[in-house]
């Protein structure tokens, strides 16, 4: 969504412009989602329309297209080599580039056919799309693990050590908790083996059980119930465990939205909710995070009951005015400053 009126369609070029005021802000680190090449059989439509036009651009989670899979660039963006230099741009300003990996992939990826052991097919042949109730993804296939684990521990290194030579050291896994505990931990200790700095984040918001084992068998750290934890005892109950026995292996990341996730507290409490929720996050955890947006005060859902937005980034490009006056940039700016 960096574009420019004459090309609304962002690249790393036009991305780097706002590099300054994030640094500005006191944050030391940018987090992207899905840079690849993304999929257009079922590819979704604004607002998770199951009909894409023929300008929609998809969903950056929908990984692969002819054009390359999780080791590529999406054409649109740049270059890898534009990628290289996004990644030094941001190194000069004091952060990191995050990515995303999302073990997973649209029907048009290269691994469909390269590799069909790595996918369950229905007795027609067919692949079911992924689902994470009560979420369906039609443009997406899940991995199957049973059949060639070593296959995937081999290319999941591969796609990893290629990004981490372009700089990358912190990784956003998406929905860990979907795929085996064993295959994490071997992937995560083959990589902090020779590169102990690399951190991996879970993106699992699933049963605590679940949540902690990731937590001790690598990710260095979780997303947490931070989103859905409000009243004073919530809060309090949850502080209280986070701060306990887990504290020794669990570190939390209190993202106060995400892409997917807009809280029925930000939705009707306005302004001061968001910046209520952006003291508290930045003052009860080690890690704090925010979606794009956040400082602007992004509070409309796609409908009342959903925690989903309206004109979700997530489907479709949104441009931002980033000069308005409506922001809480300097209250976030003074919060990194405190910390």
């Amino acid at each position: 969504s960096e574009g420019t009126p004459e090309q609304p369609h962002g690249t790393f070029r036009t991305a780097a412009r706002r590099l300054p005021a994030i640094a500005a802000m006191g944050f030391d680190v940018v987090y992207l989602p899905p840079i690849h090449p993304i999929g257009t059989t079922h590819r979704k439509g604004p607002n998770n329309t199951l009909s894409a036009g023929p300008d929609d651009v998809g969903v950056p989670w929908a990984i692969g297209s002819p054009e390359g899979g999780h080791d590529a660039v999406h054409p649109q963006l740049g270059t890898v080599e534009d990628f290289a230099w996004f990644v030094q741009r941001a190194g000069r300003l004091g952060l990191e580039i995050a990515l995303d990996f999302a073990l997973q992939c649209s029907p048009d990826h290269p691994w469909v056919h390269k590799h069909p052991e790595w996918f369950h097919h229905r007795p027609d042949g067919t692949i079911a799309h992924a689902e994470n109730p009560p979420k369906k993804y039609q443009d997406i296939y899940p991995i199957a693990f049973d059949a060639d684990m070593d296959g995937l521990v081999a290319e999941t290194l591969r796609v990893l050590r290629f990004w981490m030579g372009l700089g990358v050291r912190i990784f956003r896994v998406d929905n860990p908790h979907t795929k085996p505990v064993v295959f994490w931990e071997r992937v995560i200790a083959d990589i902090n083996t020779t590169d102990p700095d690399v951190i991996f984040l879970a993106e699992a918001f699933t049963r605590p059980a679940m949540m902690h084992t990731l937590a001790q068998i690598g990710f260095q750290q979780s997303y947490t119930y931070f989103t859905w934890r409000n009243t004073k005892q919530e809060l309090t109950d949850y502080l209280t465990e986070l701060s306990g026995e887990a504290a020794s292996y669990m570190r939390p990341n209190f993202f106060v939205n995400t892409p997917d996730i807009l809280h029925a507290f930000l939705q009707h409490g306005g302004r001061p909710a968001f910046e209520l929720r952006a003291v508290l996050a930045a003052t009860l955890s080690p890690t704090w995070g925010v979606y794009s947006g956040y400082e602007l005060c992004e509070n409309t859902p796609l409908r009342e009951g959903s925690e989903e937005y309206w004109h979700s980034e997530k489907y479709q490009l949104r441009p931002r005015d980033w000069e308005t006056a409506d922001t809480i940039a300097p209250l976030i700016t003074k919060l990194n400053a405190v910390r």
